[in-house]
């Protein structure tokens, strides 16, 4: 093969080129977090280790990728590179059917109503993410949530407020869930209650609506990423039927 040439074709990609032919690519991603995640697309194992070693060169320290559970051969090409496993995350399948989980009849707290997805006022809701945001990060951190590519404003965490039902308690917003609906199946991306107002069933009532939103809309389940750390969030979800179907590896690079 011809000498490998590796450039940066742009802000976010790196390309890998033999003579005349494309032999590789790799990605940046910048999370709303700020964290940095790699994506490499090679043909040999050589190459790979070239253009991870260049983009690595080209960007600051920490940086991050995901790999799967299972796919040992990808987890070494990046541990040979320096990066060690930094969390470990589990993907749920929820049936969105009532009689399909564990769920059941919604049964809501005492004096907790729920706002459907699009009704909560905008500034409240936004008050309760950064409330809520601020509350994880002065304990496990918010590295330990599912993390997502979404464009918006710098420091803005909540980009689209018609996308997340809300938990109400006498007047206050305590609780919010985030389901993104894709074809005949969704996303839950946050479930979340205010620390204050937690052991009282509100994260059970917010999944039952979830859940039973999508069935009225002919959609059939729901999946979901859990940190393997976060117990209660484990619990919940397989309290509501869900069954694990793979799991992923966050790596980093400091």
């Amino acid at each position: 093969m011809d000498t490998v040439v590796i450039t940066r074709v742009a802000e976010t990609q790196w390309e890998a080129v033999a003579g005349d032919l494309i032999v590789g690519h790799g990605d940046v991603a910048h999370r709303p977090d700020g964290r940095l995640f790699l994506s490499i697309d090679v043909w040999q194992d050589t190459i790979f280790d070239q253009l991870a070693t260049a983009m690595l060169a080209d960007l600051p320290a920490p940086v991050h990728t995901v790999v799967g559970e299972a796919d040992r051969d990808l987890k070494s090409h990046w541990e040979r590179l320096g990066f060690t496993v930094g969390r470990r995350e589990w993907e749920y399948v929820l049936p969105s059917h009532p009689r399909g989980g564990g769920l059941g009849t919604q049964h809501l707290p005492p004096d907790v109503t729920i706002l459907p997805a699009g009704e909560a006022d905008e500034d409240l809701l936004r008050a309760l993410d950064r409330t809520i945001r601020e509350e994880v990060e002065a304990t496990v951190g918010w590295r330990t949530m599912p993390a997502e590519v979404l464009a918006g404003r710098p420091g803005c965490t909540l980009v689209d407020p018609s996308k997340y039902a809300t938990a109400v308690r006498d007047g206050e917003y305590v609780g919010l869930v985030r389901v993104v609906p894709v074809r005949r199946r969704a996303r839950i991306g946050l479930i979340a209650v205010r620390a204050d107002h937690r052991r009282h069933g509100i994260g059970r009532a917010l999944l039952t609506h979830a859940l039973s939103t999508l069935h009225q809309s002919g959609i059939d389940s729901a999946w979901a990423e859990v940190d393997t750390s976060n117990a209660a969030a484990i619990a919940l979800f397989e309290g509501a039927g869900a069954r694990r179907s793979s799991g992923y590896l966050e790596l980093i690079h400091h």
